[in-house]
């Protein structure tokens, strides 16, 4: 076999970063649950129609097709890799809400595929974890100011620059345009949206495009350069002249979530008005979350609050879900080099091998040290014994247990320092920072 071409945009991460990454998963799953969420798992591919109604584009869906199929086999012509998991998660409440008890918490980790272009952070095959509420027919408002803060929670336990969660709110976006007499003020979301990528200019030659005026313009800039970490946003508003019921309504909301956020973690979130989200389905909070110092790399966690997503006939379930970005999140972190693992393995200890004859006493010693929580591993040959401690040492395994001869005690020895004991496999425990891989960041 040739030497392999990597693919673009399809992260494998080496030993010691898959050890980062279910250290990063350990808690965001511990985090998630200690606020009452359930796990689920959705199938990955969905019904094209469904993946393709609110907002996505065909070029950013992969469509599964087999290679050989009978002529009238068409099974396979419909179907797509979900892109999020919010889509899937709404098709899911809406096939199980006779079984499901609302309002539903649930949290999910899972891959998804994106038709994206790769570059730092940007892959086509990602991990992501999701916490999302629904609720039936209503979803009080107050559970798009709680999200922030479950987030708020898992991000804080981890190794990184401090997160800020930037909110904003559809309403008030879609009161501001309305008020302004906008004719297609979702349109004009989609324009603002961009607003980071194509500057002022871009956005205002945009807007023309779909018949906004100069001055009607200069009003949407304006809303968007409003920014705060608290309610003053709300008079910064004002001040612009506009005015609508649906624009009070979404400012309402979007100064709740931003006190509550202020109450659990100062300086958490911040109202940042030029947020829309270009996914259709959003009909309220909008929220994206970036790393201090790290803001070029754009949002690593985002979501936000739809009503009509799960919805058939007179069945109606309104939900609210954020989003983190977990390969994008770990690959912005491996790019600056700023996160580390004491160890490439999980392994905490290696039983020497002094004799090939002496292997099975030696596999008895790891599993009384496995039995009690220990990570052993048996060498892998009776090499002398300055090779197998070079053998630990490459792996980054702090401790070689050499077997007692001729009746004398065993022994271990950490090899970072030198120091050698007598210990039982009974009884002996490393230290607590030593039983699983330390994980740490380093940031400028």
């Amino acid at each position: 076999m040739s030497k392999p071409t990597p693919l673009s945009g399809f992260p494998e991460w080496l030993p010691a970063q898959r050890i980062i990454e279910q250290r990063f998963l350990d808690h965001i799953r511990r985090t998630f649950e200690l606020y009452g969420f359930a796990s689920l798992e959705t199938r990955a591919v969905e019904p094209l129609d469904q993946l393709l109604r609110k907002g996505e584009t065909s070029k950013e869906v992969y469509v599964l097709r087999r290679l050989q199929a009978a002529p009238d086999d068409t099974s396979d012509a419909s179907l797509g890799l979900h892109f999020d998991l919010t889509v899937p998660f709404a098709r899911f409440v809406l096939e199980n809400a006779g079984k499901l008890h609302f309002p539903f918490r649930r949290y999910q980790i899972q891959k998804v595929w994106r038709g994206e272009r790769p570059a730092a952070g940007r892959y086509r095959e990602f991990l992501q974890a999701d916490i999302d509420i629904v609720d039936r027919d209503t979803l009080p408002a107050h559970y798009e100011a709680e999200l922030p803060l479950v987030i708020g929670d898992a991000l804080a336990g981890l190794p990184i620059p401090k997160p800020t969660i930037m909110v904003n709110n559809r309403k008030v976006l879609q009161g501001f345009y309305q008020g302004l007499d906008l004719v297609d003020p979702e349109a004009v979301m989609r324009v603002v949206d961009k607003l980071e990528r194509i500057g002022p200019a871009g956005v205002t030659a945009e807007l023309a495009l779909l018949g906004v005026t100069e001055s009607q313009a200069r009003l949407v800039l304006g809303l968007a350069e409003v920014s705060a970490g608290d309610a003053s946003f709300v008079d910064d508003v004002r001040k612009l002249g506009v005015s609508d019921p649906l624009l009070d309504e979404g400012l309402a909301e979007l100064a709740a979530v931003v006190e509550a956020a202020a109450a659990h973690s100062p300086g958490l979130c911040r109202a940042e008005l030029k947020i829309a989200r270009g996914l259709d389905y959003y009909t309220g909070t909008v929220y994206e979350t970036t790393l201090a110092g790290l803001e070029r790399y754009g949002s690593v966690c985002s979501g936000g609050r739809y009503d009509n997503l799960a919805s058939s006939g007179n069945d109606r379930f309104p939900g609210v879900g954020l989003s983190i970005g977990v390969s994008r999140l770990l690959g912005v972190l491996f790019g600056e080099n700023a996160l580390s693992a004491s160890r490439s393995v999980p392994t905490a200890v290696l039983v020497a091998v002094g004799a090939e004859e002496d292997r099975r006493s030696c596999d008895r010693i790891a599993a009384q040290l496995r039995a009690r929580g220990i990570a052993t591993e048996v060498s892998p040959s009776a090499a002398k014994f300055g090779k197998q401690i070079k053998f630990a040492d490459r792996r980054g395994i702090p401790y070689v247990w050499f077997p007692g001869a001729g009746g004398a005690a065993d022994t271990v020895k950490d090899i970072r320092s030198g120091d050698q004991v007598e210990a039982s496999a009974g009884n002996w425990t490393p230290p607590a920072e030593d039983l699983i891989p330390v994980v740490e960041g380093t940031f400028n």
